[in-house]
């Protein structure tokens, strides 16, 4: 045992972050109204824009409780959310927990979904098809007929996560987004297919690391504060 070993042996080494790296807290939103038969949401540049059902204000205010806390000593330096309201509906409690601003990222919006926006694509998965059935097989958004191309999607997703890494070395944050956005994170953080992470519940809170070399996963799907929900 050499003299710079501790008496008591070597214990297992706890993660720290890099130096540099940015923690980022990717939260989805919270659970959004139903569609109704006949009926399609607002949209806001194209893209479906519901507001939370009262289940999802409720995940909200259970995120805000969980996430005001110190985390390792450490707090948020910022909050994010993009410019479809649902996600700013859900940070709201936290917000105004820290008497924090959130700052809007509209290239964390969802993909878009083309023909099926406007909560049409809740329809047509039920209703299944050949197109639903090809955007399981082939793990494209882009299978839908005018949607986002994929690797657009994958290129402004990479470019806003780069931003926020840049504003915040050494930092946490938490970015409100939605599911695509973060099943195509934790894709291009694992080398996955697209759609290898397309389950984040409503609610759930997944973490990343940002490197300037590359993008590490520490949690995902995080749902312990909704357990009994």
């Amino acid at each position: 045992m050499s003299e710079s070993t501790p008496a008591e042996g070597i214990r297992q080494l706890r993660f720290e972050r890099p130096s540099g790296a940015t923690s980022i807290l990717l939260v989805r939103h919270g659970e959004s109204i139903p569609i109704r038969p006949g009926e399609t949401f607002p949209l806001v540049e194209g893209q479906g824009d519901p507001e939370l059902d009262p289940r999802g204000v409720e995940q909200a205010e259970r995120i805000g409780a969980r996430l005001s806390r110190l985390r390792f000593g450490e707090k948020l330096a910022a909050i994010y959310v993009t410019n479809l309201r649902r996600t700013a509906q859900t940070a709201a409690p936290l917000a105004r927990a820290l008497a924090m601003e959130p700052v809007v990222e509209a290239d964390m919006r969802e993909v878009h979904l083309g023909e099926w926006e406007g909560g049409l694509y809740r329809v047509k998965l039920i209703e299944g098809g050949p197109v639903a059935t090809r955007l399981m097989t082939e793990g494209r958004w882009d299978v839908i007929p005018g949607a986002e191309p994929d690797e657009a999607f994958g290129g402004r997703i990479r470019a806003a996560i780069g931003r926020v890494a840049t504003n915040h070395p050494d930092q946490l944050v938490a970015i409100f987004t939605h599911g695509g956005v973060i099943g195509r994170v934790m894709a291009e953080a694992t080398g996955a297919s697209p759609l290898s992470f397309s389950g984040a519940a409503n609610g759930s809170i997944s973490e990343i690391i940002v490197m300037p070399d590359r993008w590490a996963v520490r949690t995902y799907n995080d749902t312990a504060h909704l357990e009994d929900l």
